[in-house]
């Protein structure tokens, strides 16, 4: 699998409290999540606010998380011309950086936003679905924090997908 070069650099506390480098390395934990589309966590939590006083690795844990309940969780997209359609609502609010190559983000309804490298995005609880439609990947940086199921229309809209 050839995926995008990512350096993860993550700081901590040794055993007198100083502030040190714990971790510092290329991403090589990229994994498959539908065909086309590869994701790797930089690090999650299981609470909001974070607990910094561990030493675990929180990017290598094991699981698929699209969402952590109460959570939060910072991951790299790599997503390849033609990756596999994957309409879904999430309950988090979503920040989305396209750090390079371009996608279209697609509604429920059909509406597109097209982004490229630079481009920033909040994603809220919507429905949505990536295409890349282009000749060369798109890098994403994403962070989804837990939220409340969205409440429109008179009704809970849940996730799915």
């Amino acid at each position: 699998m050839d995926t995008v070069k990512v350096r993860r650099v993550i700081t901590g506390h040794d055993d007198t409290g100083r502030a040190v480098v714990k971790i510092d390395e290329t991403c090589n934990h990229f994994k498959e999540g539908r065909p086309n589309g590869f994701a790797c966590n930089i690090w999650t939590t299981d609470t909001v606010p974070a607990d910094n006083s561990s030493d675990q690795d929180m990017g290598m844990r094991e699981g698929k998380f699209t969402m952590i309940e109460n959570g939060s969780v910072f991951r790299i997209l790599d997503f390849k011309p033609g990756v596999a359609k994957r309409v879904h609502r999430t309950d988090s609010i979503d920040y989305i950086v396209v750090m390079s190559g371009e996608i279209d983000m697609e509604l429920e309804e059909g509406e597109e936003v097209h982004l490229k490298a630079g481009d920033v995005m909040v994603q809220r609880g919507t429905v949505h679905n990536w295409i890349n439609r282009g000749t060369e990947s798109c890098v994403m940086a994403v962070i989804l924090i837990h939220a409340n199921s969205v409440q429109a229309g008179g009704k809970t809209l849940v996730p799915f997908g």
